[in-house]
């Protein structure tokens, strides 16, 4: 079959591609401005990049299939001509991996507002260290796999990040109701996404729907540390519901947490056994948490009543995600990481770990209001309190703030807010004068330092040219 993405160098779109050609489709794609890493990665693999839209192109082109990433909506030339013609076949992505790749696989698919990438990523590791030869599609660049995306072996276990964000232009419900779980877990559920959705009862709704999905020889893996979580699952009948957390009520227990500047380590208990522990360079209870759901729901894909059957020890070396809480200088004097944080419970507990991890550091928080809801107002007064833990904060001006009015972040007032609190406070004009204004500072105070930088996105490329000018 051949393949038509509509911008095929974004992150899922992209390792789509790759999964389609894996499977034996010829696979060609649109995008404007085609970026590298993406774009290397698609090149190198044989995957065609057509520059920019044009519908003429794609007529000419006539492809079995065309997949309409998120990128594309009204108004767009390729958009518009698949709507008029009406003679061309089209799909979402989560529909194309639905029909041609998940249908005939035991699918674990992990959801939640925080968490899923890693949590995606040890659920692949601890699979593939067992033999089972998983198939996964993974939203970010993992350290301890051969690439984002693998399609395993034919009929096997496969294990997918389950976005909620919603699927096409056509198509307004969340990704993971496509993705056919046998296991679902559930890390925890905030409001996110302000975008799309109306408030935390909103989101909440739409994790009920894919709740409803789940087989009756299925699991739900739900966090017994989350509310909103237990909520969720409080009155499920259809399918066995495995709580994980750090009570003892629950079925998975994460016992004797520890944290140190080498890393931290923790118990995990098996209806009240002894599973193992695990000793590892990852910090964070919260990465504890991510860990432990990974294990059990990987586990009870294998076996619906013994996850322990799995073995751990993976763990001990798994060395996390590209941008999670990813170490760029390693100094006694000097720390400088980078976080794919965007939301204020994010930014909470990864300063909690950190400010545990260096005890005798300054903590120094660089923040860059960029995705459709941290850009808004509407989490600012969260974002101001988790950044009150750091000593030294900078706040970059928020993304497309022109596009947004009086709806837009206020880094100035925030700043204010902290500063009054007794911490400093930085808003510089720019990325590039908060580059400049962050360097100056530390030159200066050669007091130890653990700088984090928190985007989801580039952040004006001055991560990279901190830590080098530094």
């Amino acid at each position: 079959m051949r393949i038509y993405f509509m911008g095929v160098c974004g992150t899922a779109m992209g390792n789509a591609a790759l999964l389609m050609r894996a499977l034996g489709h010829e696979v060609t794609g649109s995008d404007v401005g085609a970026y590298p890493p993406m774009s290397d990665h698609l090149r190198s693999t044989g995957v065609e990049i057509l520059e920019g839209w044009d519908a003429a192109r794609l007529e000419r082109l006539a492809p079995d299939l065309v997949v309409v990433g998120n990128v594309a909506s009204r108004g767009h030339p390729e958009v518009e001509w698949l709507l008029e013609k009406r003679t061309q076949a089209y799909v979402s992505l989560p529909e194309l991996l639905r029909t041609r790749l998940l249908n005939d696989r035991r699918n674990l698919v992990v959801a939640g507002t925080h968490g899923k990438t890693t949590t995606t990523c040890m659920a692949a590791v601890l699979l593939r260290a067992c033999g089972a030869e998983p198939g996964w599609l993974v939203g970010g660049v993992p350290r301890d796999l051969p690439d984002s995306c693998h399609p395993g072996r034919s009929g096997g276990p496969f294990v997918i990040e389950g976005d909620e964000y919603d699927t096409a232009f056509f198509d307004k419900r969340s990704k993971f109701i496509q993705y056919l779980p046998r296991v679902l877990a559930i890390n925890n559920c905030e409001f996110d996404h302000a975008d799309i959705f109306r408030d935390l009862d909103d989101v909440l709704r739409t994790f009920s729907h894919v709740i409803r999905i789940v087989p009756r020889d299925g699991a739900i893996v739900a966090s017994g540390d989350d509310a909103n979580v237990l909520g969720l699952v409080k009155n499920v009948a259809w399918a066995p519901v495995v709580r994980v957390g750090t009570g003892s009520a629950n079925d998975a227990v994460i016992r004797d947490f520890e944290e140190s500047p080498a890393g931290s380590s923790f118990t995990l208990l098996w209806k009240g056994r002894e599973w193992g522990r695990v000793k590892w360079a990852l910090s964070g209870l919260f990465n504890a948490r991510n860990a432990a759901m990974a294990a059990v729901s990987a586990g009870l894909l294998l076996d619906a009543r013994d996850p322990t059957k799995l073995k751990l020890a993976a763990l001990d070396s798994f060395q996390g995600v590209l941008r999670r809480q990813q170490v760029l200088v390693d100094r006694p004097d000097l720390t400088v990481i980078e976080d794919f944080g965007h939301h204020p419970t994010a930014l909470d507990l990864t300063l909690e770990s950190l400010r545990a991890r260096y005890p005798q550091h300054r903590l120094v928080a660089c923040f860059e209001p960029r995705s459709n809801t941290a850009a808004r107002k509407v989490m600012q007064e969260g974002f101001r309190e988790a950044l009150k833990q750091a000593d030294e904060v900078f706040l970059a001006p928020p993304h497309r703030a022109e596009k947004l009015g009086e709806e837009r972040f206020d880094s100035a007032g925030v700043v204010a807010a902290i500063t009054a609190a007794g911490k400093k406070g930085f808003a510089p004009a720019s990325n590039d004068a908060l580059l400049t204004e962050l360097t100056a500072l530390v030159k200066a105070d050669k007091s130890p330092r653990c700088v984090v930088f928190f985007s989801n996105g580039a952040f004006g490329g001055i991560i990279r040219k901190f830590a080098q000018a530094i």
